[in-house]
């Protein structure tokens, strides 16, 4: 028989869920952003597309952050991107981000955006992960179908916000520090920022998401993998 205790918490944490559910609209991916290249590249890929926790499925959330709308903000404690909206609104993205170790924190901007980008691997991840110097666009390819470039001060910080070829790893912390999102997802946030956007990556246990995602994975009785 369940205690006083036990149900004012499964009463609290429904309510929260609950809340979140309330405040949360998902969303799908229009195919008016799809270009041609897009659909033929993404019809090819040889991952197997698995479908992303609940939790992590784009969506537009309340949110109360102070960052102009336009903005790029980070939680990388929740796997959260958010892109701020008028209104006390986000667009929420689930993210992969960089082990802690590797993690980048700190203010940038966007001081580059491409395509079904090449990749350049750093020195140390050629090292690390015994990878070519160069991997050629493609849909296989670990950047994905787009990039954000994050600069500071003027100069290319190494960090990228891009597709992935492992959408199994949405809601995880495995990449070598970037920040990843679907290759759905990052075609719908390219299409709607500028170069020059604010990007604000949050401290590690600074995170300042309107959901706890390890509490709504939780009660969704689902997971990242």
């Amino acid at each position: 028989m369940a205690t006083l205790g036990s149900k004012l918490g499964l009463l609290a944490a429904g309510l929260l869920l609950s809340g979140c559910v309330q405040t949360t609209t998902y969303q799908e991916t229009s195919q008016n952003v799809l270009k041609p290249r897009d659909k033929e590249l993404l019809a090819k890929v040889s991952y197997v597309k698995t479908p992303v926790a609940e939790p992590f499925r784009r969506a537009i959330v309340d949110y109360h952050r102070k960052e102009t709308p336009g903005s790029i903000v980070v939680d990388s404690d929740n796997h959260y991107l958010y892109l701020v909206q008028d209104g006390g609104k986000a667009i929420r993205y689930g993210i992969t981000v960089g082990e802690e170790a590797m993690a980048w924190s700190g203010i940038a901007k966007i001081g580059n955006m491409a395509e079904w980008p090449p990749w350049h691997p750093t020195q140390s991840e050629i090292s690390r992960l015994g990878v070519p110097k160069f991997v050629a666009p493609g849909p296989d390819n670990p950047m994905g179908s787009r990039a954000l470039y994050l600069y500071s001060g003027g100069k290319d910080t190494l960090f990228r916000i891009h597709g992935t070829n492992q959408p199994e790893y949405i809601g995880a912390s495995i990449s070598s520090g970037c920040i990843r999102l679907t290759n759905e997802d990052v075609i719908d946030l390219y299409s709607r920022v500028k170069p020059g956007a604010v990007v604000v990556v949050l401290e590690p246990k600074h995170g300042d998401s309107p959901v706890n995602s390890k509490l709504a994975l939780q009660g969704s009785g689902t997971g990242p993998f």
